[in-house]
Parts: structure tokens; sequence; C-alpha cells
């Protein structure tokens, strides 16, 4: 059975992307840090997986991770081509994204989004041997990734690529996604929790207050004070996480706004950007700003909107690659079933055979002992075998006083 939280929280954690990316507020990272959640919820699943079916699980999670990269680049890649990117193999990237995909000028833009397949699938490939050694010593396989984040902001790994940064970053999340799934989190008092939580988000916020970056305080410019304050936020929800959201399933509306963006969080992903690029200009033209409210909530409507007419088109993608009935619109409730009809009335089975059988009568009166007893001779029917009741090949009847039916006696 689902978790209704969970489907919450990634609810709102898409929502929150897709509107950070149109009006740029770079508050919305700090009130939600919808990525790192979206790794934590990944993980939790993750550990899941692997827990039910073993390592297959890895290559089931990679079979409902990359259709819907394949029908994007079915789109944006010819496109690409034709306009200015170089046919040379590592085109082959956007068919197996373990690095970064190449892209043109205005698709490095307009796909910028990519990173978050690639980590998402380097954390799946390092899952199996993740586990096996989070439940062998939590703490320290826990602060690997935190380590390793720390070490590339000081300068002692200055040459280290994006991806290793970005798996110091997000793995710890992921990790996080483990520790909940196995009630880790759950199992911390609010004495350690709540203290764990305040320290990080103060270590968090003292870094991002003094490493600003070019946006502000935007949390996507400043991974370590990222990494802290999301590890924050994680521990909170996750560590507080209700058993059950059934309030979320009261408004029949809500509840299936939650599970269409939870079954087709993937493709919104992917396909907002291109309209969140292709709607700056176009809203400027008109004479909307981007950046008065009008204009930003102009943009954020369209830009919905047209994820939705997408979403329509291809969202079905996602249901294959899950082996799901491919649905335009998902979480349609079941029909009711009809109530079953009550069975006609069987007619009586035809008069066959009888069984008589004498049994002793209750004595009549107090004379010598069974000199007064009667005998009487009792007859039971015998019900005939129809055509949908046959006997089992094999077996014997045996008339039996105490029912009218047979008794079978199956010989093996």
């Amino acid at each position: 059975m689902r978790n209704r939280y969970l489907d919450l929280l990634r609810f709102l954690a898409i929502i929150r992307v897709v509107v950070y990316h149109v009006t740029g507020w770079a508050s919305l990272t700090l009130v939600f840090p919808a990525m790192a959640v979206m790794f934590a919820l990944a993980g939790s699943l993750m550990a899941a997986s692997l827990d039910r079916s073993g390592t297959p699980a890895v290559l089931r999670r990679l079979r409902r991770l990359l259709p819907s990269l394949w029908v994007l680049a079915l789109v944006f890649v010819p496109a690409m081509l034709l306009t200015g990117l170089a046919l040379t193999p590592k085109v082959l990237l956007w068919l197996f994204p373990v690095a970064d995909p190449p892209a043109n000028g205005w698709g490095a833009l307009t796909l910028s989004v990519i990173w978050y397949l690639r980590d998402y699938l380097w954390f799946v490939l390092a899952s199996p041997i993740a586990l096996w050694l989070f439940r062998r010593a939590p703490l320290p396989t826990l602060a690997a990734p935190y380590a390793l984040l720390v070490a590339i902001e000081v300068g002692l790994l200055p040459d280290a690529a994006a991806p290793l940064r970005e798996f110091g970053l997000y793995f710890g999340a992921w990790l996080l996604g483990f520790a909940h799934h196995d009630g880790l989190l759950r199992r911390l008092s609010n004495r350690v929790l709540f203290p764990a939580a305040a320290v990080l988000a103060s270590a968090g916020a003292a870094w991002i207050l003094t490493h600003r970056g070019p946006r502000g305080f935007d949390l996507n410019d400043i991974h370590l004070g990222n990494a802290l304050w999301s590890s924050a936020f994680i521990l909170v929800m996750l560590g507080r996480a209700p058993t059950s959201a059934a309030w979320i399933d009261r408004s029949p509306l809500f509840s299936r706004l939650v599970t269409v963006l939870n079954r087709r969080a993937l493709t919104v992903y992917l396909w907002h950007m291109p309209f969140v690029v292709l709607l700056t200009p176009l809203v400027d033209v008109v004479g909307w700003s981007h950046r008065d409210p009008l204009g930003l909530a102009i943009r954020v409507v369209l830009v919905f909107a047209l994820v939705g007419v997408v979403t329509l088109v291809v969202g079905w993608v996602e249901d294959v690659a899950a082996r799901r009935r491919p649905e335009l619109v998902p979480g349609r409730r079941p029909a009711a079933r009809r109530p079953a009809r009550a069975a006609a009335p069987t007619s009586p089975a035809p008069a066959g055979p009888a069984a008589r059988v004498t049994v002793p009568a209750q004595p009549l009166g107090r004379g010598q002992h069974g000199r007064d007893q009667r005998w009487l001779t009792v007859t039971f029917p015998l019900a005939v075998a129809t055509s949908s009741t046959r006997e089992a090949p094999g077996s014997s009847v045996t008339p039996s006083c105490a029912s009218p039916e047979p008794v079978l006696d199956r010989t093996r």
C-alpha cells in the first residue's frame, strides 16, 4: 500500500521545482529543498526494492527511469543536430547518461535538468553496495558523502568534477532515505533528532550566510550549505513522518492531483524546462514582464498548462515503463463491482437407488432382554451424480445413515 505522506512530499517537491524555475525565487530553495527531498524519497524506495527483489531491482529501476528520457531525446536530439550539435559517439549518452549528454547552445539551457537523471542513475547503480555498507556501519557510511563535499569545498580536491561534487551533495540525502526505510529515523527520540536537526540547520545557515552565491542565498549555488540545510529538513520531515495521511484522499480532486503528479513526476520534470525557456521572451514581448507579479503568474499558469498537454501525449510512457496499464490521466478509481447474482435454485436430484438399512427400534416393554425389541427397516435415498458434480476418478461411494448424501472415500 502506498504511503500517501511520501506521495504528498513528492507532489510538493515537483510543484516547487517548476515554480522556482519560472520565478527564480531563491527563497524557495530555503523553504523547501525539493531536490534533496526527491533524492531522499528515491533512496527510501530503492532500499525497499532491494529488500524485496535484490539486485534485479537495479535493472527495474533503470527500466522505469530511461524510457521517458528517450522520448525527450527523440524530440530534442535531432533538433540539436540540425542546429549545430556535432554528431559524435558522445551522443549515445542520451541513451544512458552516466555523464552529461552533449548539447548545443540553446539545448544546454533547455535540457539543463538532465543532471538529475545522471545523478539518479549513479545512485541507483551504487545502491546495492551502499545499502550493504550502510547496514553494517550506518554513521560512517552516512558521513562519507558530507566529508567528500567538505573536502571539495575547502579546496582539498580542487579538480573534482561536478558529478563528484553532486555525489557528495545529494548522496547523503539518498542515504537518509535508506535510514527512513530501515526505521532508524523514526526510532530516534525527540531529544536526539531535533537537536541534531538544529545543529545541521545552524551549520548550514552559517555557511550560506558567509558564502553568498551569484544569485544571493540560492542553495543551488552554495553546495555545502545546501547539503547541511537539506539534511536537517529531511531529518524532521521523514523522521517524524506520520504513518498515514488519509486526509489527502478525503478530497477526490486533491487526491487525484497528488496521484497524477506522482505517476507523471519524471515527465513533468523533464518537460517543464523547455517551456520555461520558451515562454520567457514571449511573455516579455506581449508586455507582461517576467519580473512583475502578473507576468510571473501568467508564466506559471502557461508552463503548467503546456506541461499538462505534453503529459497527456507522452506521460503514458511512464506507465509502460512501470508495467502498468497505460492511462491518459492516472488515478481513476476502479469501477464498483456489481453485486454477485444469487445462485439459481437447484432442482432436486432425481430419484435414484435407495439404501436399505435395518436398525433396532426402541424396546416396547420390560420383558426379558432381547425379546421385546422390534427391528425397523429405514430407507435413505442416494443422490445421483449429475454432469456438474461428478465423482472423482477412483472414488467409491459408501452409504451413511447419518446423512442422505453419499460419502466419498477418495483413494489415491
